[in-house]
């Protein structure tokens, strides 16, 4: 084995393969790396998941914000090395997954000798298959070997002919891949009675019913028409299978969760099951012949926040690792004195509470600040004290429903008239921000109903509905300003709010300022601002939404970046540089942005930039523009540009034990004729030398000590895409010595620098 090692580090590849979709005799596919299928569609790699500090091969939408696995190689036998390689075994033509000196784990079950014409390739609809090029046999394939989810083309079913069975098997946990408690297969009874059925611990505990007319009976059919399932089977005498289609759902998938549900890929509920408990409740649940008698219909466990009485119950802990939720489920179920439980650290293990049966030994926490657990809840609960019928009880029961009715219709109406006032006075206060000679309304109706200039006047009330009354899982992340939100409008679009805090750095000027300044602004390389939202003493900005967040998220991210190759990053460059050309030169009024760095350059879906953040952006008057742009911006964008192609921040940047700046770093290798050294590493085969050397060229020429020397943005750009265009030889770089800005020491100032608004400039040190 260790002979064969020793032959696979010999033979692979110097570079890692990433951003390919085959993995060829001799490649080998390590940590960082990456295949991706050949219209992008799915990314297979290796992953960890921080709860546990495992990692794992796996298979997932590439454009799959939450990064949900749709397969994994390893699910019960997680990587602990810091170091492993996947590649094809030159001796037994498998597929390998080796650690240090040692086989960790055969990923294909096939036996060939001809290893130097196999290939695996990750194909577009996410199968992974191990073929030999010369007679193009499969020998090996993912769909195969399905773990929890079901993607469009995959069976669910068996071959009677080779005994192959393919069946989902739920995670242990929402951490851990490992085999869980519930299995879902194909189980027809009969050509004309074709179902699925969902299993826990080889017990049956869900069917969906017979398949007709493209419904299952007991699947939540409001969720399948809305994306247009196209579902199918097949019912030989070799297989009997099932398999389906989605012909406009965004990463259809069919997840079956640690709990036995059957989700779709943003976890809208499948199956029309909440939880079984054994009883025919007419909506898919198996009746069970074992449920215990001291179990009713009406018991069920409820998530609530809050505590037991610890004086009246106790608890006890399994930590049996191999039990998942459901088993703590059906453990406490068939324990008559069990109140509640919940799982272990990582979800799995059990923690009961047990004692007299009653939810009244149990504290609500309203709050929310304690642990959620799954609490029994009985409408039988207090058999023994049944209450005695009282005469008089019918009459007290009127009195108190009139008292209550009446109450309840002078809080609405109290309410309803609170609100108006408070809509009312917020409208105002939004319209009174917007009074300026740059904002005037243009008499328009926005689409809340309120007039507005270019954009729209949002209600709070909108808002609050449109994220959930801000959650947390729709929280997109917090900077100096306050907490971005990510929200869904009643006509389905999707939208980013950014929430200023009271103490935010971005106060009342800034806030009007970005609002006046994107209305007057369009162009394909700016985000566009949609509208604001004023609220007592909140204030709001609606952006359109960015799915692929901002350039530093892939930039500085070790396994991300590997999806920015060479071309991506040179659109990226060209792209800020055409929407810095607009800002500068053909908008209707003169923008410096002041503000540019990669966490402020936004990313479409196709990876398209869009510089964002205008609230420390100034106008300017037009014999001021050419002046300003290259004494603050073209450094920025200079700066920039050495980001994208090092793929290394500007600060906190060491080179042989010292401390200096990146662009100190870049200057001097351009001095020692080594520039290419500055290259990132994951560009690998896709970068052209060419145009990385010109582009880096270009960097310093915009980050040129002396301001008059920095070029324009309409040179920079002919610069980048004219490659025969000849370049000016740069001079030392601004912060060249210890990162002290030098910016405009050759500038002749104007005894003060101020925009058309009167604002200061500040001088600010890039990043």
């Amino acid at each position: 084995m260790i002979a064969l090692i020793i032959f696979i580090i010999l033979t692979a590849n110097h570079f890692p393969v990433t951003g390919v979709s085959t993995l060829k005799s001799g490649d080998q596919l390590n940590l960082t790396s990456h295949l991706i299928s050949p219209g992008s569609n799915f990314t297979l790699g290796f992953f960890t998941i921080p709860e546990t500090n495992n990692t794992y091969l796996g298979i997932w939408y590439t454009n799959d914000e939450q990064f949900k696995k749709v397969w994994v190689a390893n699910p019960s036998t997680p990587i602990i090395s810091s170091s492993a390689i996947v590649v094809i075994d030159q001796n037994t033509g498998k597929l390998i997954i080796a650690t240090g000196e040692s086989t960790h784990l055969n990923v294909s079950d096939n036996q060939s000798g001809d290893s130097f014409n196999l290939t695996a390739t990750l194909q577009d609809n996410g199968n992974f298959q191990l073929k030999n090029e010369s007679d193009d046999q499969i020998l090996w394939q993912s769909f195969d070997h399905p773990i929890n989810v079901l993607l469009p083309g995959m069976k669910l079913g068996s071959n009677l002919k080779t005994g192959r069975n393919w069946i989902l098997t739920s995670w242990l946990s929402d951490q851990i891949p490992d085999s869980g408690a519930f299995t879902l297969s194909w189980e027809p009874n009969g050509e004309d009675d074709q179902r699925i059925l969902v299993r826990q611990r080889d017990q049956p505990y869900w069917t969906s019913g017979s398949l007709k007319n493209q419904n299952f009976e007991f699947m939540n059919v409001n969720n399948l028409l809305l994306f247009r399932y196209d579902l199918d089977y097949v019912y030989t005498d070799e297989e009997r299978y099932f398999s389906y289609n989605s012909i406009n759902y965004v990463n259809p998938m069919w997840i079956l969760r640690p709990h036995g549900r059957i989700v779709d890929g943003n976890d809208r509920v499948i199956s029309s099951s909440d939880l079984c408990y054994g009883y025919d409740s007419g909506n898919g649940c198996v009746a069970s012949s074992n449920t215990p008698q001291c179990r009713s219909e009406s018991d069920k466990f409820s998530p609530m926040n809050g505590d037991f009485a610890s004086d009246m119950t106790r608890r006890s802990v399994d930590d049996n690792s191999s039990l998942s939720i459901g088993d703590c489920m059906m453990n406490c179920w068939n324990d008559c004195g069990c109140l509640g439980f919940i799982t272990g650290g990582n979800g799995s293990g059990c923690i009961r509470w047990s004692g007299t049966k009653s939810v009244s030994n149990f504290s609500v926490d309203s709050l929310g600040n304690s642990v959620s657990k799954f609490v029994l809840v009985s409408s039988n609960s207090d058999k023994g004290n049944d209450a005695k019928i009282l005469i008089w009880a019918p009459i007290v029961a009127g009195i108190f429903l009139l008292l209550f009715c009446f109450g309840l219709w002078w809080y609405v109406k109290d309410r309803k008239l609170k609100q108006e006032e408070r809509q009312k006075r917020d409208d105002r206060r939004f319209l009174e921000l917007m009074a300026s000679e740059s904002f005037r309304d243009s008499g328009d109706i926005d689409r809340d109903g309120r007039k507005g200039s270019d954009m729209v006047v949002f209600s709070y009330a909108a808002i609050v509905a449109a994220t959930n009354d801000f959650s947390d899982e729709n929280k997109l992340g917090r900077g100096g300003f306050g907490p971005v939100y990510k929200g869904k409008l009643s006509d389905e679009r999707e939208i980013a709010i950014k929430r200023l805090s009271r103490t935010s750095r971005q106060g009342l000027v800034e806030f009007k300022n970005e609002l006046i300044l994107i209305s007057k602004l369009q162009h394909t390389n700016l985000v566009r601002v949609l509208g604001g939202c004023v609220h007592e003493e909140e204030k709001m900005l609606i952006y359109e939404y960015m799915p692929n967040k901002s350039l530093d998220f892939f930039l500085f991210d070790e396994t991300r970046k590997a999806l920015l190759d060479w071309p991506k990053r040179r659109n990226v460059i060209e792209g800020i540089a055409q929407g810095l050309l607009y800002l500068h030169k053909y908008s209707r009024m003169r923008v410096i942005h002041r503000d540019l760095k990669a966490s402020n350059v936004l990313l479409d879906q196709s990876m398209n930039p869009k510089i964002a953040d205008f609230g420390m952006a100034r106008i300017f008057k037009q014999d001021e523009t050419e002046a300003i742009t290259k004494r603050v911006v073209g450094t920025y964008f200079g700066v920039l540009i050495l980001e994208i192609v090092s793929g290394r921040r500007n600060s906190s940047f060491s080179h042989l034990d010292q401390t200096i700046n990146l662009v100190r770093y870049a200057w001097e290798l351009w001095q020692q004729g080594d520039a290419l050294e500055l290259q990132d590493p994951t560009l690998a085969d896709t970068c052209d030398i060419d145009q990385l050397l010109r582009t880096i060229h270009v960097a310093l020429l915009c980050v040129q000590e002396n301001a008059a020397d920095r070029p324009e943005m309409s040179d920079v750009i002919s610069m980048l895409v004219n490659e025969t265009m000849q370049l000016p030889v740069p001079k030392r770089s601004a912060f060249f010595f210890g990162g002290t800005s030098s910016m405009s020491t050759s500038v002749e100032q104007k005894s003060k620098d101020c925009s058309i608004n009167k604002m200061s400039i500040t001088e600010m040190e890039p990043r």
